[in-house]
């Protein structure tokens, strides 16, 4: 299937501003829950980060990758963050939340385990797990704009 790069695509926050508004209300409640539950920043990364490859939304890899070295993220844990079980880079934690993070991401997929919940809640309370599915909705919600309109990253 060919694509022609001379299509427009809406511009939603014009067009809806008032949905764009409540998608960046939306955005900031699941940081503030993420904050509330005492989640890292670092961690949230790696959860947008992870989504966003799944989905492929180069506009979402740029910004969050680059949001994540701001943090002190290393290139190695990036470079191989797709194939993060077969690494030794990540702690118990992160790969919990991004089984869990996969497991939101590919819903349609076989639903979310029992056994990748079961291992979030070895590690996380309650708080923080809805705070980690949060942040994968609102990721995942995002890749679909980004991906539906073609915003690109900059360079």
């Amino acid at each position: 299937m060919s694509e022609s790069p001379s299509i427009s695509r809406v511009a939603l926050k014009k067009i809806t501003p008032d949905v764009s508004a409540a998608m960046g209300s939306l955005h900031a409640a699941a940081v503030s829950a993420a904050q509330d539950a005492k989640l890292e920043p670092e961690l949230l990364e790696l959860v947008r980060i992870r989504a966003s490859q799944i989905n492929g939304c180069a506009f979402c890899l740029d910004m969050h990758t680059k949001d994540a070295r701001a943090q002190g993220e290393t290139e190695q844990r990036l470079h191989t963050l797709a194939a993060w079980r077969e690494t030794p880079f990540f702690t118990e934690r992160e790969r919990a939340a991004l089984a869990l993070t996969e497991a939101v991401t590919l819903v349609h997929d076989g639903r979310v385990p029992d056994a990748v919940y079961a291992e979030a809640a070895e590690v996380f309370d309650e708080n923080q797990i809805a705070a980690l599915i949060w942040s994968a909705t609102v990721i995942n919600a995002y890749n679909r704009i980004a991906i539906a309109t073609r915003m690109a990253p900059k360079n």
